[in-house]
């Protein structure tokens, strides 16, 4: 029984492909040791209040299946007044920012003349829309027109989005490995390994480059709940800090991937793990700030110029203090319904919802202002802003843009 259980427990956590294939057989095993259906926490209603704001959709477009019911990081990228969006079956688009409208459109296939299965993207370089598959592929196109450019394989499935700097683009794949591609051919630059825990969560988060001391730096969050920082150029070892303690008896209980995408804000990185809670740390040296042990995520984070927000484990929306990591305030209204990680901007912050809302959040105390339905599945990748337009890409492959009147 307790192999059982233990095997159960690693298909539903561990960091493989597989997830989201092996959830309905899951179902059945779960209903055995329950005792019936999911009793799990239902999430909450939405309940009719006054809104404040009036959510305008400006456009709403189709980008092919989206995410096909899997968990991805297909996240849309912004660039040069384009919003760039790719779907789980080889689909990548380069639409107008303002109206939507369809700049191009390619549908990427392998050496068999097969779908390529898209992971994550995608990300920018200077000329590049770069994608990572579940097939242990990156995959690069032509920002212009959307021409392949060139197409390589690294150690396993890429669920971080690929980002660019300086001519170098990094990628972490599921078996822990960052690696360093040339831009304009693809070409292996460097690499480093990490060993990955046996337990995880699916999930990686996208790595954050920053200049530390003139020098290019990649800081990325690791399974184990630590922070690592590496050289661009090279990929030398520069500091790890361990952000997050593990605690409790059993390896479920001492999870503590960081999985969100790490910010940084004046020499102070902000992350947060999936039970360990969250942290500010010092950029020049990995020293940890603060840690608040009780405001968990794994879905991400945002800051303003006096406060970071996080989406909690719960689906709750809360306020840090930046300076000391205490809790200024907690949404609590929309418990259970797995939302993004917000977004600030103006006094708003935003989030979207498992059931396809997108909510508008007050950030002086977090009222609910207003929310409109924008997508008939769920919205899981964090909104993106421009100005005052909030774009949103769900996972039915709803691509929107919205703005509060």
């Amino acid at each position: 029984m307790r192999l059982l259980i233990s095997f159960c427990l690693a298909l539903m956590l561990s960091g493989c492909a597989a997830f989201d294939t092996v959830g309905d057989s899951l179902s059945g095993i779960k209903d055995y040791f329950t005792g019936g259906a999911d009793n799990s926490e239902p999430p909450s209603e939405l309940v009719e209040y006054t809104p404040e704001i009036k959510a305008e959709v400006l456009w709403d477009e189709s980008v092919g299946v989206g995410a096909d019911g899997q968990t991805l990081k297909l996240v849309p990228a912004i660039g040069n007044g384009r919003i760039f969006a790719a779907d789980r079956d080889g689909l990548v688009q380069a639409r107008d920012l303002t109206t939507g409208n369809l700049v191009w459109e390619v549908e990427i296939e392998n050496e068999a003349g097969d779908e390529v299965n898209f992971s994550s993207g995608p990300g920018l370089g200077a000329n590049t829309v770069i994608l990572g598959t579940n097939d242990a592929e990156v995959i690069a196109l032509n920002n212009e027109n959307g021409a392949l450019l060139w197409k390589v394989p690294v150690s396993s499935e890429v669920l971080a989005v690929p980002v660019a700097a300086q001519g170098i683009i990094i990628i972490r794949t599921t078996d822990g490995s960052v690696i360093a591609l040339n831009e304009k051919t693809g070409q292996k630059i460097w690499s480093y390994e990490h060993n990955v825990p046996t337990l995880t969560v699916r999930g990686t988060g996208v790595p954050l480059i920053i200049d530390m001391d003139n020098t290019n730096t990649i800081i990325e969050g690791y399974d184990n709940g630590k922070l690592m920082a590496l050289r661009l150029d090279d990929g030398k070892y520069v500091w790890e800090s361990s952000v997050t303690l593990p605690k409790g008896r059993s390896e479920v209980e001492r999870l503590v991937d960081i999985d969100v995408d790490p910010i940084e804000a004046k020499g102070v990185i902000y992350t947060a793990s999936y039970n360990g809670g969250s942290a500010a740390v010092s950029i020049l040296d990995g020293d940890v700030l603060w840690r608040n042990e009780n405001v968990s995520s794994h879905t991400g984070l945002s800051l303003d110029s006096q406060n970071l927000y996080v989406s909690n484990s719960d689906g709750h929306v809360v306020q840090l203090d930046i300076r000391t990591g205490s809790s200024l305030w907690e949404q609590k209204d929309l418990h259970g319904r797995r939302l993004t990680s917000p977004v600030t901007y103006e006094s708003y912050v935003v989030v979207g919802d498992l059931e396809g809302y997108v909510h508008w959040l007050s950030s002086s105390d977090g009222r609910q202002l207003g929310r409109v339905k924008v997508a008939g599945d769920a919205i899981e990748v964090k909104p993106l802003v421009v100005g005052d337009t909030v774009y949103i890409y769900a996972k039915d492959g709803t691509l929107a843009a919205l703005k509060a009147q």
